[in-house]
């Protein structure tokens, strides 16, 4: 058995797909809908939405099947995520890569298995599926129209997407980071975990917009927001909430030893970059920062409230500038 594969940019691919919020939620009627008819047009006993995670897949929308997921390392959605187009086994059991597959001798028994890949924002998410438990072909027709079907689960998908990601930095927007940072927040409260919210707002930004226009306010916007996925980690989650404000949502890391180091190393990361020679205009900042308290931040907003607060506290003390940059 040939284990699934990892595409080249799985970082970047994982990053996408949690992004949409999606794993782990309930079942949709918008998804269910695509399950079904795929499963009634083929003919064929399982049809799936299938999202490969890091080590899992799971299934948001599954129609002749129990398992809620499986691991990814046996799934052929894992296969289909890095194929260019879709993925057919007419039989598994001639099929040297998955002859032996415990999917394929054990319960649920695929014997045939044909996947379109999900794609959104130019990463494979996972695929729709349809399985049966014996051998089958597929003519172009069927491959269109499993495609058709596919296109449709993407749209939906996109949807999600457009809804909770900023559309010029590719961040969480602010209902993204109230959907994320809701769930994080009440793991941290029920298991104890520290956490701390950093509330950035660009300075000058009026100001590159009136001398350079507003295409390069824009690109302006694009260079923090790749800064700030950068400066900090993968489990950190980073969002453009206003025009020129974004916040970042760490957890363990509540000490002020632990803040101020990764706000050095942010601040290396923009120095870095105002230093370049072909920089016709330094990026600046002013950030607060505000420790989770369970007892005082009922909420995302009111944590969001401090963490403001101390924000423009911070700019009226620089007079909208931090030392030694310019805008």
């Amino acid at each position: 058995m040939r284990h699934a594969p990892r595409p080249q940019d799985e970082a970047r691919r994982l990053r996408a797909l949690r992004r949409l919020d999606i794993l782990d939620t309930e079942p949709e009627e918008r998804f269910d809908r695509f399950t079904r008819l795929a499963r009634r047009l083929f003919g064929v006993p399982i049809a799936l939405v299938s999202l490969v995670d890091e080590n899992r897949q799971w299934f948001k929308s599954r129609d002749g099947l129990d398992a809620t997921e499986t691991p990814r390392d046996v799934s052929f959605c894992g296969h289909a995520i890095c194929a260019e187009g879709p993925l057919v086994v007419h039989d598994a059991l001639s099929d040297p890569d998955f002859a032996d597959n415990p999917l394929v001798t054990e319960a649920p028994h695929v014997r045939f298995y044909a996947g379109q890949p999900l794609v959104v924002d130019g990463q494979s998410m996972g695929t729709l599926c349809i399985i049966d438990h014996v051998p089958r072909e597929l003519g172009p027709d069927d491959l269109d129209a499993l495609a058709d079907l596919a296109a449709m689960v993407e749209a939906e998908l996109g949807a999600l997407a457009m809804a909770t990601i900023d559309e010029l930095t590719g961040l969480s927007n602010r209902r993204g980071f109230r959907m994320i940072a809701d769930k994080a927040l009440a793991v941290c409260k029920n298991v104890g975990r520290s956490a701390t919210l950093l509330y950035l707002d660009l300075d000058g930004f009026k100001e590159i917009n009136d001398h350079f226009g507003h295409a390069e306010g824009d690109r302006a916007l694009i260079e923090i927001a790749d800064l700030l996925r950068e400066g900090f980690r993968d489990s950190d989650v980073v969002a453009r909430i206003g025009g020129d404000e974004f916040c970042i949502l760490l957890s363990a890391t509540a000490d002020s030893p632990g803040v101020e180091a990764v706000l050095e190393r942010l601040a290396g990361k923009v120095a870095a970059r105002n230093a370049q020679a072909s920089s016709r205009y330094a990026l600046a900042y002013s950030v607060g920062h505000v420790t989770f308290e369970p007892e005082r931040h009922d909420s995302v907003d009111a944590l969001l409230s401090d963490a403001d607060r101390l924000m423009y506290a911070q700019k009226r003390r620089r007079g909208g500038r931090p030392p030694g940059a310019g805008a």
